[in-house]
């Protein structure tokens, strides 16, 4: 990692902080973390303590997914009020390049329809169940003091995700054009907006057996629409949304028994059907982009080419799902 110490001095940086927190302690080495998808993302260690490192690539701007000192404000707030489990930030530096520090939390995300692993099925079903409570709480309880944008209602999420379909090659949307212009027809009123993560889902949670442990990779949290979060997670509770992609794992909670355990005796919310719609077509324009990118030889992934059926299905259901 000569380039982290010579062009950037990241390496020191963190070990200088690190030290003043736990002096006379040994200091490991900055390792690369696999799977992040945001800015560079590191481990180390300082003595028995373990924290990952969220810094802003060199040369990059700190924006979008690579605003890693916006991310470290939403853990903090959430860290402070209690009610979401997080990782702790115990540093923050906002030098170029930009990076802050959490305290590394042990457990397994894993999406149990997606993901290729041997887990259980009773503590599959086990974590899923455990995580609408934790959704219904980052609604109830988030911070409203955190600087945002203005809160993305549901007609300009759907203008975003229309947009991004449209880059789609036509073969591979086909039917994408009347499934948003039904969505448009028939935008719902918004519902006051909520601090929402944006990606909530099993594959973004650290578990502790049944335990979430920890949400993490807040990339993309914002002020929203509660439902919007809610179709999204709801989303994955079933493999049949994606075929050739799921797998079926018996004893599964269904997406009315996450929604009843989200809403937890409250009435179910208005036009949810269309919000379900949105998050198909969201996930068709997100695999439609990805599988774009691979055959340009923008990022070569040879898997994508399994996406085509869940894209597909994804578009044909949201538009069962607007009758």
């Amino acid at each position: 990692m000569s380039w982290l110490t010579e062009e950037t001095g990241l390496t020191a940086r963190v070990r200088e902080r690190l030290r003043a927190l736990h002096p006379g302690v040994p200091l490991g080495e900055l390792e690369t973390l696999p799977g992040g998808h945001s800015g560079l993302t590191f481990s180390i260690t300082a003595g028995s303590a373990s924290y990952v490192i969220k810094a802003v690539p060199p040369g990059q701007r700190p924006v979008g997914r690579n605003d890693v000192l916006r991310q470290a404000r939403v853990l903090s707030a959430l860290a402070e009020a209690g009610s979401v489990p997080v990782p702790g930030v115990v540093a923050v530096e906002e030098s170029r390049p930009a990076w802050f520090a959490m305290e590394f939390v042990t457990g397994e995300a894993v999406e149990p329809v997606l993901d290729d692993h041997r887990l259980d099925a009773g503590l599959c079903r086990g974590r899923m169940l455990a995580l609408p409570a934790v959704l219904r709480e980052l609604h109830r309880s988030g911070p409203p003091a955190l600087e945002v944008a203005d809160p993305l209602d549901p007609a300009a999420e759907l203008d975003r995700w229309s947009r991004t379909m449209s880059a789609v090659p036509a073969e591979l949307r086909q039917g994408a054009g009347e499934l948003t212009e039904a969505l448009a027809a028939s935008v719902p009123t918004g519902l006051p907006p909520v601090l929402t993560h944006g990606d909530f889902r099993l594959g973004n949670v650290l578990c502790a057996g049944e335990r979430p442990a920890a949400v993490v990779d807040w990339e993309i949290w914002g002020h929203g629409d509660p439902r919007i979060d809610l179709a999204w997670f709801l989303l994955f509770a079933d493999h049949r949304n994606f075929p050739r992609l799921g797998r079926q794992i018996p004893g599964l909670p269904t997406e009315d028994e996450l929604l009843a355990a989200y809403l937890d005796g409250l009435p179910p919310p208005p036009d949810f059907a269309w919000f379900r719609a949105l998050a198909r077509t969201k996930m068709a324009a997100i695999m439609g982009h990805n599988l774009r990118r691979h055959r340009e030889g923008k990022h070569h992934d040879p898997d994508q080419e399994r996406l085509p059926p869940t894209i597909a299905a994804m578009i044909r259901t949201a538009r069962d799902l607007l009758g």
